[in-house]
């Protein structure tokens, strides 16, 4: 990410967060008597499950074997209720997400290289020749795991907001405005070129400035929104915004 772009990001006021947040499907998904615990339990796995593969990956482990490893770990997860200490007032669910598969990389690699691959464990479906694919063009050999495993939380929070802002142009019959514009949300403020898009929008370009700029501007807004998602307090988003931007300006 550009120094302009992560401007673009930083440049943001507080704001109220959702009341439908990121917590609320953790906490869903801890509780097995909630109606919601299945579906949420599925979200944070499909959510989160590469920034976890990558980490696996990252520690010097075989593509096959790190597939085992994150998918053996969800399992673990789903079966020992891991996210029964799982609270926002403990932290950030990256630093917990993390730990939890510190401690389980510890204590179950040997076991389980001694048993057969597959087995009988519970496994969600995941596109791991995909994942795979994405781990060799995105690493980076000087890259430390933890590194690794910040950054592809970090673009999983990024891919998250653009996912959330897609729905909220399409549910205001948006959605052919949002396809147009949204190659434009990463671009340098002095390389878009306006008449383009004036022209592909059928406007002027007057217009197709004001669109882009509620569009960015929003997107800042709800990329705040998810990050915010995934701290304990309104008071810890400063610094979690400010160390995912740092992040993804290595990229």
């Amino acid at each position: 990410m550009s120094t302009s772009e992560s401007e673009d990001l930083a440049d943001e006021r507080p704001r109220p967060l959702f009341v439908t947040t990121h917590w609320s499907v953790v906490l869903a998904a801890k509780d097995k008597a909630s109606p919601d615990c299945a579906q949420a339990l599925e979200t944070l796995c499909r959510t989160y499950w590469f920034p976890l593969y990558a980490f696996v990956r990252g520690s010097g482990q075989s593509p096959h074997d790190a597939q085992d490893l994150t998918q053996t770990f969800f399992a673990r997860l789903l079966a020992k209720n891991y996210l029964r200490v799982v609270a926002p007032e403990k932290g950030r669910f990256r630093t917990f997400l993390r730990m939890a598969l510190k401690r389980f990389l510890a204590n179950e690699w040997e076991r389980l290289r001694a048993q057969k691959r597959g087995g009988d464990q519970t496994h969600v479906a995941f596109d791991t020749a995909i994942a795979e694919q994405r781990f060799l063009g995105e690493r980076s050999d000087a890259c430390a795991p933890d590194l690794i495993y910040d950054r592809r939380w970090a673009l999983t929070l990024l891919g998250g907001a653009g996912n959330r802002l897609e729905q909220e142009y399409a549910a205001a019959g948006k959605a052919v405005e949002f396809r147009q514009l949204k190659p434009q949300l990463t671009v340098e403020r002095g390389q878009i070129p306006y008449a383009e898009i004036a022209a592909g929008m059928q406007t002027t370009e007057g217009a197709a400035r004001v669109a882009l700029h509620r569009l960015r501007k929003r997107f800042r807004e709800v990329f705040r929104e998810v990050v915010a998602d995934t701290v304990a307090a309104p008071e810890d988003v400063e610094s979690e915004m400010r160390y995912v931007l740092e992040v993804l300006s290595q990229g």
